[in-house]
């Protein structure tokens, strides 16, 4: 083979300090060998000069009895068996090496698992047939090891390698997530489980009304995380839209449909899919030259990326693929893609309410107030996007066009198709049980004493449902106590014994 010495002793790689003085293996010391343009994956492998195994940051340091032979196919046998699988490296590297070479690749040991694994990944990848005559042995191995990344539950069979390919995607677009403990704390508290349980006790007309605030809710935060203020108009017509989330499949013409009903005014939006570049980010107050932080999908690649999505999401639908890791993974590839000249933010928070709905996590009609969630936590949402935005730029060769719009010049589909999406899904696990535990209970919770509060006022005074809401508003905003502008207009109607007795019902109910 061409490289040799592979493996790199250091203390320090890429900017990246290592717990100790060792050996760089896997991933790491293949994309600095092959000096691959992407970017590095979340966690490094560190042969340690002593015997001992630990995990610190980014780091994974093994102890030396781990220590290999220093080929190309042993750091790859060795990044499948610890690391898992990394299709942009895969993709990458079969790109750099003449087929002949992957042939002799192949031919180090025969029908071995990881020598199938890797042919697997040549043909699948790059969409054609090796010299190699198909297997007759009999028996099959998964392509994705389940202790470490998470898979379809039932994948297609491969008899030509006998392979059993449970990748939780198609070739077109397949994110994938490692099992981090934290993922698998929250899929063991059964959290849709909790929603229905705690669901069950609430009163049918509580939770109608619950369902009302909530989509409202929702859909102002999603337009606040953009950065927008819509009218009342616009909220409700959105919230509509995401209260109907799992109803239609998605397709081309979907998203063509949610764009327009999250662009009211469009005559200075271009509907559609991108026909020029797109990037989120600043301008140079002087030139107005574009400083990107995330660089969308190029216009050419746009059908064939969202062709994948479509696929990928029909696949997960049909699985036993956790629901909030597949809402993951449609809802972040599509943000990253960023199909749209706008409207992308609100229809990617969308997708998490329709892939949840369609996989039963959320029952369809009772919104599930994620993008709320989001809201409160909008500096992690900004870390989590730009976790995967930030590496990318140094690999994104770009041009400025005459209307300060970016053209990106070098192929980089396979950035949107291949990612690590271990990152988002835990943030998202982070807001779905935040939405559970805090915000639909809280929701619940005002709502079970504002009726008990409107029927006080109903038994007594009579008092219509608009007055109602206008006096808990006051009442909501100067402390339970009637303001003196409520006095004199709005509730001038009142004596001072009937104000007294309002003040104190507001707070005995309210307070507890």
């Amino acid at each position: 083979m061409r490289i040799t010495n592979i493996s790199i002793k250091t203390a320090v790689f890429r900017g990246f300090q290592a717990p100790e003085t060792g050996t760089l293996v896997g991933y790491g010391a293949l994309i600095e060998a092959f000096n691959l343009a992407m970017p590095l994956p979340e966690t490094l492998s560190l042969i340690s000069e002593k015997r001992r195994s630990y995990r610190e940051n980014e780091w994974i340091v093994y102890s030396n009895k781990t220590q290999f032979e220093d080929t190309l196919y042993k750091h790859l046998v060795f990044a499948l068996k610890n690391e898992g699988i990394n299709l942009l490296f895969f993709k990458k590297l079969f790109e750099n090496l003449p087929e002949n070479e992957v042939v002799e690749l192949l031919g180090i040991e025969g029908t071995g698992q990881y020598t199938r694994k890797i042919w697997f990944l040549y043909e699948w990848l790059l969409e054609k047939e090796l010299p190699i005559p198909n297997l007759e042995i009999k028996n099959y191995v998964p392509l994705v090891d389940e202790k470490l990344q998470y898979t379809l539950s039932h994948g297609a069979r491969s008899s030509r390698h006998r392979i059993i390919n449970n990748l939780p995607g198609t070739v077109d677009f397949c994110p994938l997530i490692r099992k981090t403990p934290k993922l698998e704390k929250y899929r063991s508290e059964n959290l849709s489980a909790q929603k229905n349980n705690y669901l069950k006790g609430i009163r049918k007309s509580v939770l109608q009304r619950a369902t009302a605030f909530l989509l409202l809710k929702d859909s102002k935060a999603s337009f606040t995380i953009e950065g927008e203020s819509p009218k009342s108009k616009r909220a409700a017509r959105w919230g509509q839209a995401i209260g109907q989330a799992g109803m239609h499949n998605l397709s081309h013409g979907e998203f063509e449909r949610l764009q327009q009903i999250v662009i009211e005014n469009t005559r200075f939006v271009e509907m559609g899919y991108r026909k020029k570049g797109g990037f989120i980010g600043e301008r140079d107050s002087d030139s107005f030259s574009p400083v990107p932080d995330h660089i969308s999908a190029k216009t050419e690649d746009i059908e064939q990326l969202m062709n994948g999505l479509i696929a990928t999401n029909n696949l997960l639908l049909n699985d036993e693929t956790d629901a909030v890791l597949a809402a993951a993974v449609i809802s972040f590839g599509f943000v990253f893609i960023h199909p749209f000249v706008d409207g992308n933010g609100r229809i990617h928070r969308y997708l998490i309410h329709h892939v949840l709905s369609k996989k039963h996590f959320s029952d369809q009609g009772l919104i599930f107030p994620v993008s709320a969630s989001i809201l409160n936590h909008i500096a992690d949402y900004q870390k989590v996007l730009e976790n995967y935005s930030a590496p990318l730029l140094d690999f994104m060769e770009w041009k400025e066009t005459q209307d300060h719009n970016i053209e990106v010049t070098n192929n980089t589909i396979d950035f949107y198709r291949y990612f690590d999406a271990t990152k988002q899904a835990e943030f998202l696990y982070d807001c779905v049980k935040d939405t559970i535990i805090n915000i639909i209970p809280n929701e619940v919770t005002y709502l079970t004493k504002y009726e008990e509060f409107k029927s006080y006022l109903d038994n007594i005074f009579e008092m219509p449902d608009d007055m109602v809401a206008l006096l808990v508003r006051f009442l909501e905003q100067n402390n339970g106590a009637f303001s003196n502008r409520a006095k004199e207009k709005e509730f001038k109607q009142l004596s001072t014994a009937e104000i007294a007795d309002i003040e104190e019902n507001y707070k005995l109910i309210f307070a507890n």
